[in-house]
């Protein structure tokens, strides 16, 4: 059995995603129909389109996203009908040393970046033959069949439009700051770029504490909304901008977050931050994007620098703590949302995103 769903499909070659109807098979042992409820446009999913990086294809995009579920295959004891889960785009395997030990975010065992579930299979297909759901969720659709492990229960007060961006941006904000930078209550810290995932960075930052926050960015509405979140500073790029981030902090931040994915700017953090601070690279960058540091400079100053993927998120314990976070008025993820759009509008969204516009658009089914 199967049914159709109306879904974002990316082809090689082209920016525009087709709008289209796709084929999506009832859950397997181990998997979980989930009907959407929204899905975030996300800077990850531009980087496919603009052929930044190389998937299997078509590809039914979309990888932040909420929604009901509707039908679970044998085995499944995770979820029920009729629950409301987010998704996480990076599913483990719950075998793999890293799993075992607690850190799944670096899972060996996952297939998710194949955009296959874990048998290997495709649960879609697109006239007649297979069709991939970006990074096993593709969220840019009316259904979708993801890994048990994938689908994580949520309070049913949380809207799906909020849920959807817990799935992602806020999950890896919020990540960053906790679980990779581990920043302490009263120390400085600067973030470059204020999308959706700076942002998240920021209110991460002001709910532990930090103190000052600096933001950067060229576009001064999102420095306005920087502000709105939490941020006590804000400067634009310039020559002096490790001068004046240094005359704020009296001389260096302890924690700096590069949230864009640039070369320049990442090779830049080292000179944001003080001796013995944290530099923490959490904007992905194109394929094969190599950088330039000052590894002695590095050295003698006894500072960090770090990768930092989906914020080191275990889903099943940070999505629940998120949402619960969000209701209790603590995470003001509702204002991260400038446009609720329509599937039909999703080309628009992005591009919007290239003229670097909107804090965040989220599809709402």
């Amino acid at each position: 059995m199967s049914r159709l769903s109306r879904a974002a499909v990316h082809r090689p070659g082209t920016r525009d995603l087709d709008l289209t109807s796709v084929e999506v098979a009832d859950p397997a042992p181990g998997t979980v129909l989930v009907r959407m409820g929204a899905s975030g446009v996300c800077g990850s999913d531009r980087h496919v389109l603009d052929g930044d990086w190389t998937l299997p294809s078509p590809t039914v995009m979309g990888h932040e996203g909420a929604g009901t579920v509707e039908a679970v295959g044998e085995g499944v004891t995770d979820v029920a009908v009729g629950d409301s889960v987010i998704l996480s785009w990076f599913y483990p395997c719950r075998r793999c040393t890293a799993c075992v030990s607690g850190r799944s975010y670096v899972c060996t065992g996952s297939r998710s970046e194949e955009c296959l579930l874990p048998d290997g299979s495709t649960p879609l297909s697109l006239d007649g033959e297979k069709a991939f759901p970006y990074l096993s969720v593709g969220s840019m659709s009316e259904y979708a069949v993801v890994p048990e492990a994938g689908a994580i229960r949520i309070p049913r007060e949380v809207p799906f439009d909020v849920a959807s961006l817990i799935g992602c941006s806020v999950a890896t904000g919020f990540g960053a700051v906790v679980n990779d930078a581990g920043v302490e209550a009263g120390t400085s810290a600067v973030v470059v770029g204020t999308g959706g995932v700076g942002l998240s960075i920021i209110m991460a930052l002001q709910l532990v504490g930090a103190n000052p926050i600096i933001a950067v960015d060229l576009n001064e509405e999102k420095l306005v909304a920087a502000k709105a979140f939490g941020a006590t500073h804000t400067l634009t790029p310039s020559d002096g901008l490790a001068d004046e981030v240094h005359r704020l902090t009296g001389g260096g931040a302890a924690y700096a977050f590069e949230a864009i994915g640039r070369v320049s700017t990442i090779e830049s953090l080292p000179s944001l931050i003080a001796a013995g601070g944290k530099a923490v690279i959490v904007g992905l960058p194109p394929e094969d994007s190599p950088i330039s540091i000052d590894a002695l400079a590095l050295a003698e100053g006894g500072k960090s620098l770090i990768g930092s993927n989906y914020g080191s998120t275990v889903p099943g314990r940070d999505f629940p703590r998120l949402a619960q976070l969000f209701l209790a008025g603590r995470l003001p993820v509702d204002q991260l949302i400038s446009h609720r759009i329509t599937l039909n509008e999703v080309n628009e969204a992005f591009e919007a995103m290239r003229r670097g516009e909107r804090a965040r658009s989220v599809i709402v089914f």
